[in-house]
């Protein structure tokens, strides 16, 4: 028996929102049933696409059929626009950070009980091909238990066009919350136990944009692993030159074709910046690419072997020597995310990246932020 459809409206149609479009029109199992977006020129690019554009979320229930809801709005938004989706009988996917904070993420979790509808965050980059890969490796033992995994990143994310909003920590920006996100979400997909205690320290520098642009982080997880979380979004030095070129979402980025913001570049007014960035969103995440993507150099170190990932796969070292496993490429981190997100809405398979998932994510985001603040490890309790 072929399974219905599932209808999904998209709400907010920046850079992440258009990167699913794609994926969502290659995958039978869905159907764009509709665009929310209140920007008159982003709302050209969405009718474009021959469904139904909105200005408000209430809109949607104008559908006679309508399954599950993609938040892909700023932050401040998502808590409220989440609480009412779940109300109104939609499965939501959220984008990360799933809040402001843990107070909202929690309203947030406790609404996806109360309404008996599923909470997801993501995209995140666990979803990713060579996360999932190590994460199954390292759960079938073939590297044994999981000493150490570190990430670094190095970036121009300060510099690129941005909203207001996304440097303001109190409404999820800065790259602790906006870039951490996703590598605490690796780590801790990767170590397979809870973390216990955080240390941090923040980075402030440029009072052009003024924004924690840095971070190092530690976290020291119940099982015995560590694990580090390094990212500079100042850099003038990229982490491509640590992934053999590799970018982000999976093409090849020499050094000498790197277009990228820098410190030096004319201020410019919040509308300028804004039409910057939706003009950049257009092209911003591609919808294929040759390579796996890389966010930054990640590296698994246990006690039978180590991992990290290579342009078409990872590279398994250990005493047998190194073996390098290629990996699919026909799927885009965002085919990836409709993949759990159909066995989600369908009540079947695991839920990994559920909300109470991404609330601990937040949780942690938010604990470094307090070890940066008063220069002490913050302990969790589980």
């Amino acid at each position: 028996m072929v399974e219905k459809q599932l209808h999904i409206a998209i709400v907010g149609f920046g850079a992440a929102a258009q990167a699913f479009i794609p994926a969502i029109h290659a995958n039978p199992a869905f159907h764009l049933a509709a665009v929310v977006e209140p920007h008159p020129e982003v709302q050209k690019s969405a009718q474009l696409l021959g469904v139904p554009v909105f200005q408000q979320v209430a809109s949607l229930q104008k559908l006679s059929q309508l399954d599950g809801v993609y938040l892909a709005t700023p932050t401040p938004l998502h808590a409220q626009q989440a609480i009412a989706c779940l109300e109104n009988g939609w499965h939501v996917l959220v984008e990360k950070p799933m809040a402001c904070n843990v107070a909202e993420g929690t309203a947030m979790v406790e609404a996806s009980s109360r309404y008996n509808r599923h909470l997801t965050v993501g995209h995140s980059h666990s979803f990713d091909a060579p996360i999932q890969a190590m994460r199954q490796i390292i759960q079938r033992g073939e590297i044994g238990s999981v000493s150490m995994v570190n990430n670094w990143c190095f970036t121009d994310w300060v510099y690129r066009p941005r909203r207001p909003e996304e440097f303001d920590p109190k409404l999820g920006g800065g790259v602790l919350f906006r870039q951490g996100a996703h590598q605490i979400d690796t780590l801790r997909a990767l170590c397979l136990s809870n973390v216990k205690a955080v240390k941090a320290k923040v980075f402030n520098t440029d009072p052009k944009r003024n924004t924690m642009g840095a971070h190092a982080i530690y976290l020291d997880f119940e099982n015995g692993a560590a694990a580090t979380a390094i990212y500079n979004g100042y850099s003038g030095m990229s982490s491509m030159d640590f992934t053999q070129n590799v970018s982000e979402w999976g093409y090849e980025q020499p050094a000498n074709s790197r277009q990228w913001y820098t410190a030096y570049q004319t201020p410019q007014s919040a509308d300028q910046e804004l039409a910057a960035k939706q003009k950049r969103a257009q092209s911003a995440i591609p919808s294929a690419a040759p390579f796996q993507p890389h966010f930054g150099l990640t590296v698994v170190n246990g006690s039978l072997g180590d991992i990290r990932q290579t342009p078409k796969g990872l590279l398994v070292c250990n005493a047998a020597g190194s073996t390098e496993i290629q990996l699919p490429s026909h799927q885009s981190p965002r085919d990836l995310v409709l993949v759990e997100l159909e066995q989600t809405w369908r009540g079947k398979g695991s839920h990994w990246h559920s909300g109470n998932w991404g609330l601990e994510n937040l949780r942690i985001c938010e604990a470094a932020l307090e070890s940066a603040a008063t220069g002490r490890e913050v302990l969790l309790s589980n």
